[in-house]
C-alpha cells in the first residue's frame, strides 16, 4: 500500500505523498538538518523536536511569500502561476512528508508530537491556499488566454487538474460556506490524527499458558515466553498470521481475534462516527450527495454507481464458490473435533485453511519460512528489480537515520544517481503498525525522489533470523513495487508525480506475480539452516495450495470494499447506521458467514476508513490493470530488461502526465481488458 498524504487537491482525505523540486533551503549555513541543498540527504540522526518545528515555520514563511507573489502578478503566465504553484506544492509536500513520517517512526515522543503538529499546520495552510479565490482567479485568467489554448500534453493536463483541485477544495463557496469548509477540514484532519495515534499506541498483549500455545511454532513461543508455562503475545500485525493459522486451541484464536479487532475501539468508534458525519457534511456543503461521490471525482472510477456495479459483479461471480469454501472449512473443523455440530467461526478460517494445506498438499507454512529469511529475500528481490528495471542499488554505509535498524540505499541508472530509499522494516513501540511505501520527496526536474518502505515484518529472535511467511513475502514485493514507482518518476512537475488513486496499487500489484515463478523464487529461497534451495516439487504444491479457500478470501476483501462504500455512500445524517451494524447488514445480505461478529470492531483499527476513505475498491480495480499488464512479461520473460524498462518509463514514471488508459494501451500495444483478471478468479 502506498501511503500518500496529499496536501493539495485538498479533499480532506490526507493520502501520504507530496513532493519537492529545488533546494529545501536557501540558507546553506543553517544548522537545521532539514534545511539542506537539493539532493543532500537529511541528517535524521541529529533531528530534534525544535528542528521539526523550525523546519515547518521556515516552509510556511517561504510559502506565504510565494503565494503573495502569485496574487500580485499583473501578467499571468504558465510559469509564474502554475509553475510557481507546483513549486509551492513541492516544498510544502516534502516538509509535510518529513514531519508526518517522523510522527510515525521516531522513537522520540517530542519529535512525534512536533511532527504531527507541524503536519497539521501545513495541512491548514494548504486548505487556505486551495480555497483562495485570488489565486483561483489568476489560474482562470490564464486558462482564458490564448497561451492556454496553445498548451499541449502534460502542461495542459497540469492546468486542468490544478483548477479541478481548487474546485474540489471549496474555492467556489461563499464566505460563510468557506468558513464552514475550513472548519470541517481541520476537524476531520484532527480526528484522523487522533484515530492513528490511538491505533498505534495500544500495547495490548495476550497471556497464554501451555495449553493456549499448543500448535504455535517453538521459536515463536520461546520469543514470547515470560516464565515457565507463561507466554505474552503482543497483539500486532507481525504476530497475527502465526497465531491465527497455527494455534490449535480455539479459545486462543478467539481471544486473539477479539483483541486484535478491538484495538482502540474504546476511543476510535466515537472518533470514526464523528469523522464520517463531518465528511458527509463537507460533501453536502460542496454540492455532492455523498462523501463517496465527492471523493471519486478525481479517480478513474468517477462515480459511486461505477464502483457499486464493479463490486456487485465480483460478488455475484464469487459468492457461490465462497459458500463452498465455508462448507469445506466447516467440514474440516467438524472432522478434526469429531463434532458434527461444530460451526465455522471467523477466527477458524486461517487455521483450517492451514490444516487442509498441510494434509492435502503436504505444505507446512511455518516450516516453509525457513527458506525465506528476510535478508535473503530482500537481496533476491532487489537483484530482480535491478535486472528488470535497469536500476542499480547501493547501500549507504553509516547513513544518518532515525533508528539504528533503518537502512538507506541509493538508486543509480548508468552511473547516475536517480533516487534514495530508506528501509524501516520491523515493529517497535509507538511506530505505525501497517505496511507502506512512503513518499518523502517526489523528484521533479533535477531533484531526485526519496521514499521509505515502512514495514512490520516478523522480527529476528536470538535463535533465528526474521523468517517471512508467504503473505509477508507478497507484501515485501508489493510495497517495494511502490518504492520503484516513486524512484522512477522524473517529470517536470511535482503535481504530476502521483497516479490516480485507484490505479496506484496496480503498479505494485503486478510485481506480486514474480513470486509465483519458481525460476525467480529459487534464486533466493534457500533454507537458512542447510543452504538447500526450496525444492521445485514443494514450490509447485505451494502454488496449488493457494487455491484453498481462494473465493472466500476474495469475498473477505469484497466485504471490506462494501463496508467502505456503505460507510461513505449510504450515510444518512438523520438516522445513521451504527458502524458495527454495517458489518451485520453486509453479512446478512451476502449470506456466507458472520465475518466480524458482535463484540469486534475492525473499523476502530482499520487505517483505510480513516486516512483512505473510498479507497478499498481500488485494490480490486487496480488488479484488473496489473494482471493485464503482466501479460507482457509473461510473453517476453520475467527478467526481460527491455520490457521492464518500457514498463518503468511508460507506467511507473508516468504519474498523471499522460492519460493512464492511453499509457497502458501503449505498453500493451492494444486496449486494456479484464480477461487476465477474470481468468485469475478461476470462475
Amino acid at each position: 500500500m502506498a501511503l500518500r498524504k496529499n496536501l493539495f487537491y485538498a479533499l480532506p482525505i490526507c493520502l501520504f505523498s507530496v513532493c519537492s523540486t529545488f533546494s529545501q533551503s536557501d540558507d546553506k549555513t543553517t544548522a537545521n538538518p532539514f534545511l539542506v541543498p537539493m539532493n543532500v540527504p537529511v541528517d535524521y540522526a541529529k533531528v530534534t523536536a525544535k528542528d521539526v518545528d523550525d523546519y515547518a515555520k521556515n516552509t510556511i514563511a517561504w510559502t506565504n511569500e510565494k503565494i503573495a507573489a502569485i496574487k500580485n502578478e499583473k501578467t499571468v503566465t504558465f510559469d509564474n502561476v502554475f509553475g510557481a504553484m507546483d513549486d509551492i506544492k513541492n516544498k510544502l509536500g516534502t516538509t509535510s512528508n518529513n514531519c508526518f513520517m517522523l510522527y510515525w517512526v521516531s522513537t522520540d515522543a517530542a519529535i512525534r508530537d512536533k511532527g504531527l503538529a507541524a503536519y497539521q499546520q501545513l495541512n491548514d495552510l494548504s486548505t487556505e491556499i486551495y480555497s483562495d479565490k485570488k489565486i483561483y482567479n489568476q489560474l482562470n485568467t490564464f486558462k482564458a488566454s490564448a497561451a492556454y489554448k496553445a498548451l499541449k500534453d502534460h502542461k495542459k493536463q497540469l492546468v486542468d487538474d490544478m483548477i479541478e483541485g481548487f474546485q474540489l477544495s471549496g474555492v467556489g463557496l461563499n464566505e460563510a460556506q468557506l468558513v464552514k469548509y475550513k472548519a470541517l477540514t481541520k476537524e476531520i484532519n484532527d480526528l484522523s490524527s487522533q484515530y492513528s495515534t490511538n491505533m498505534n499506541s495500544g500495547g495490548n498483549v495476550l497471556i497464554l499458558d501451555d495449553e493456549g500455545v499448543l500448535g504455535l511454532p517453538e521459536d515463536f513461543k520461546n520469543n514470547y515466553k515470560l516464565a515457565e508455562r507463561s507466554y505474552e503475545i503482543p497483539i500486532i500485525n507481525a504476530t497475527n498470521e502465526t497465531v491465527m493459522s497455527t494455534a490449535v486451541t480455539e479459545n486462543t484464536r478467539r481471544s486473539y481475534f477479539n483483541m486484535f479487532y478491538n484495538r482502540a475501539a474504546d476511543k476510535n468508534i466515537a472518533i470514526l462516527d464523528a469523522m464520517v458525519k463531518k465528511r458527509d457534511e463537507l460533501a453536502k456543503l460542496m454540492g455532492y450527495k455523498t462523501y463517496a461521490e465527492y471523493a471519486l471525482v478525481p479517480k478513474m472510477a468517477k462515480t459511486p454507481a461505477n464502483v457499486w456495479a464493479f463490486l456487485n459483479d465480483l460478488v455475484s461471480r464469487s459468492k457461490d464458490k465462497a459458500k463452498a469454501d465455508v462448507a469445506m472449512l466447516e467440514k474440516q473443523k467438524r472432522t478434526e473435533l469429531s463434532d458434527p455440530a461444530a460451526f465455522l467461526e471467523p477466527w477458524d478460517i486461517a487455521f483450517y485453511k492451514n490444516q487442509i494445506v498441510k494434509s492435502q498438499y503436504n505444505i507446512n507454512n511455518e516450516e516453509l519460512r525457513d527458506y525465506f529469511p528476510m535478508e535473503q529475500c530482500l537481496k533476491g528481490m532487489m537483484d530482480i528489480y535491478q535486472k528488470l528495471l535497469g536500476f542499480e542499488f547501493r547501500k549507504v554505509n553509516n547513513a544518518s537515520v532515525w533508528h539504528e535498524e533503518v537502512e538507506l540505499y541509493e538508486v543509480f541508472e548508468s552511473g547516475k544517481l536517480k533516487g534514495r530509499f530508506y528501509l524501516d522494516l520491523f515493529p517497535r513501540e509507538n511506530k505505525e503498525t501497517w505496511f507502506y511505501g512512503v513518499n518523502i520527496v517526489s523528484g521533479k526536474g533535477n531533484e531526485i525522489p526519496v521514499s521509505m518502505l515502512l514495514g512490520n515484518f516478523s522480527r529476528p529472535t536470538k535463535t533465528q533470523p526474521s523468517l517471512l511467511t508467504q503473505k509477508e513475502l507478497k507484501t515485501l514485493f508489493h510495497e517495494f513495487g511502490h518504492i520503484m514507482n516513486m524512484m522512477s518518476y522524473h517529470g517536470e512537475f511535482s503535481s504530476q508525480s502521483e497516479s490516480k488513486a485507484d490505479f496506484t496499487e496496480a503498479m505494485s500489484q503486478i510485481f506480486e506475480n514474480w513470486i509465483s515463478d519458481y525460476g525467480i523464487v529459487s534464486t533466493f529461497a534457500k533454507n537458512y539452516k542447510t543452504g538447500a534451495t526450496l525444492p521445485k516439487e514443494t514450490f509447485d504444491k505451494l502454488q496449488q495450495s493457494k487455491k484453498v479457500g481462494s473465493s472466500l478470501s476474495a469475498i473477505q476483501m469484497l466485504v471490506r470494499c462494501l463496508y467502505d462504500m456503505n460507510l461513505y455512500d449510504k450515510y444518512n445524517a438523520a438516522s445513521p447506521v451504527k458502524t458495527d451494524d454495517i458489518w451485520r447488514n453486509i453479512d446478512k445480505q451476502l449470506g456466507i458467514m458472520d465475518f466480524f461478529p458482535q463484540g469486534t470492531h475492525y473499523q476502530a483499527n482499520w487505517i483505510h476508513v480513516n486516512t483512505h476513505p473510498v479507497y478499498m475498491y481500488g485494490y480490486l480495480w487496480s488488479e484488473v490493470f496489473a494482471l493485464d499488464m503482466f501479460t507482457e512479461f509473461e510473453k517476453n520473460g520475467l527478467k526481460d530488461t527491455k520490457t521492464g524498462v518500457r514498463y518503468r518509463e511508460l507506467i511507473l514514471a508516468n504519474g498523471t502526465q499522460k492519460d493512464i488508459l492511453k499509457a497502458v494501451e501503449e505498453f500493451l500495444g492494444r486496449p486494456s481488458d479484464n480477461k487476465a483478471y477474470i481468468k485469475s478468479l478461476g470462475l
